[in-house]
């Protein structure tokens, strides 16, 4: 096995980052893809697809419900699509893992066709609500099952006339968002969605790029609206992925970080429903500068130069969570350097994530030395000297992990994660990439 695939590793203290590092295609854009190029009429060609865990998870379900999909020798992946109606009942559960993303906007799926699926996943995904996901599904029409709470394993019998539905949403949600926009395309009349804050719209962007008709407006109390009209018909339309801006976050913040850092970052996605972690290290003095601005399959890419950085702490604001949700570990780290204090506001939703991240990390952080305090949906983390030294339980959740093994590079002494096999889920090779900029994250055995 490699020395860098294992469950435990430790990181240290090195010299400066330096170079450019290529970051893996976006996990949310990969998982849409390969479903929308399923229901679509046509051959999807799909270049810089994230071949981690949690999509390959997708994909699998995918051909268990009728899609032929097959990955050529240049690492371009075709989907034949079979349209709106033309999927099958798996004779097998549909195992997605630990990929959160891949169930929800499957169940999505399933449910706007007269289809049966039952859906599984890993100990971490079988814990998480799919109440959210699950219960306006059931108001279009679909017949759903559960185990108690709302949890894993979930068996859906779809309908292909779903009912159009007008939902307004508790929460800024992308997963239940898609979902119910994806159950929609099969839906007698418009579907219409309101959640109170924007939440990244990957789905919106693609369903337009394989040609349905999905508008977007800001309400007079600032709350969001999507609709999508009724009879769409999807065809097929080439995808290149661009660089997981939540993946970079873990390069970006450790080069601010980490004195006479200077790296370089390729072809990153800058959806601004994405881009709440850069305008926040921003705002607190990190040196990033956006260069070779763009726009690759419907979606704005940009180069980055991050460059060691003095960080100042700052609030960041609760309107701001939906936009950088899966960022905030990270955050924390570079607000442990940070002059001052940060503030993290309204991130309850962290509550939810693989784990509880914002005890997860706030707990972490506090045996490496870090004045953290925290509630329900806050976190405030204050500058301090960072110890390190402990052996930290990333309880499985990938971002977790690289959160710590980031903090190590500025530890006074190695930081040991364990926990770690499920980066290859969202970061394959995250380690290595991290070492050919100048890192020192190994084996635990190594040391």
């Amino acid at each position: 096995m490699s020395p860098l695939s294992r469950d435990q590793l430790v990181s240290q203290k090195a010299g400066p980052l330096l170079g450019t590092v290529a970051i893996p295609g976006d996990k949310s854009i990969s998982h849409r893809s390969l479903i929308l190029g399923s229901l679509a009429i046509g051959t999807t060609k799909i270049r810089g697809l994230l071949e981690g865990a949690d999509v390959m998870s997708t994909k699998d379900a995918l051909i268990a419900l009728g899609v032929t999909i097959t990955r050529n020798k240049n690492s371009v992946w075709q989907v034949i699509g079979i349209g709106l109606n033309g999927m099958v009942s798996p004779t097998t559960v549909l195992n997605l893992g630990n990929s959160g993303t891949g169930v929800r906007l499957l169940m999505g799926v399933v449910a706007g066709q007269a289809i049966t699926a039952t859906f599984c996943g890993d100990e971490s995904l079988s814990g998480r609500p799919m109440a959210r996901i699950t219960n306006p599904l059931v108001e279009m029409g679909a017949k759903i099952t559960s185990r108690d709470g709302g949890l894993l394993p979930v068996t859906i019998s779809g309908v292909s006339n779903a009912i159009a539905l007008d939902y307004h949403s508790k929460v800024a949600s992308a997963q239940v968002k898609s979902a119910i926009l994806l159950a929609g395309l099969n839906a007698r009349g418009a579907t219409n969605i309101n959640e109170p804050q924007a939440s990244r719209d990957h789905s919106e962007s693609m369903l337009r790029h394989f040609g349905a008709s999905v508008e977007q407006n800001v309400n007079a109390d600032l709350s969001h609206h999507i609709q999508l009209s009724e009879g769409a018909i999807l065809r097929a339309a080439d995808i290149t992925v661009p660089s997981d801006p939540s993946s970079a976050a873990f390069a970006v913040v450790a080069a601010l970080i980490t004195p006479g850092s200077d790296i370089n970052l390729v072809g990153i996605g800058t959806n601004p429903s994405r881009a709440g972690l850069i305008r926040t290290l921003i705002e607190m003095g990190g040196k990033i500068d956006k260069r070779n601005e763009r726009i690759e399959g419907g979606e704005l890419v940009a180069d980055l130069r991050v460059r060691y950085s003095q960080l100042h702490g700052i609030v960041v604001p609760a309107d701001r969570a939906a936009s950088m949700i899966d960022e905030y570990p990270i955050l924390s780290v570079a607000a442990a350097t940070a002059i001052g204090t940060t503030e993290m506001l309204g991130i309850a939703e962290l509550r939810v994530k693989e784990t509880d991240r914002i005890k997860a990390m706030a707990d972490g952080l506090i045996k490496c030395g870090v004045n953290v305090s925290y509630d329900d949906s806050s976190m405030c983390v204050a500058n301090s000297k960072i110890i390190g030294g402990p052996i930290l339980s990333a309880q499985n959740d990938h971002r977790i992990a690289m959160s710590f093994l980031s903090l190590g590079l500025i530890a006074e002494t190695p930081i040991t994660v364990t926990g770690c096999n499920t980066i290859e889920t969202s970061f394959p090779g995250f380690a290595s990439r991290m070492n050919q900029l100048g890192a020192s994250i190994s084996d635990g055995n190594a040391q």
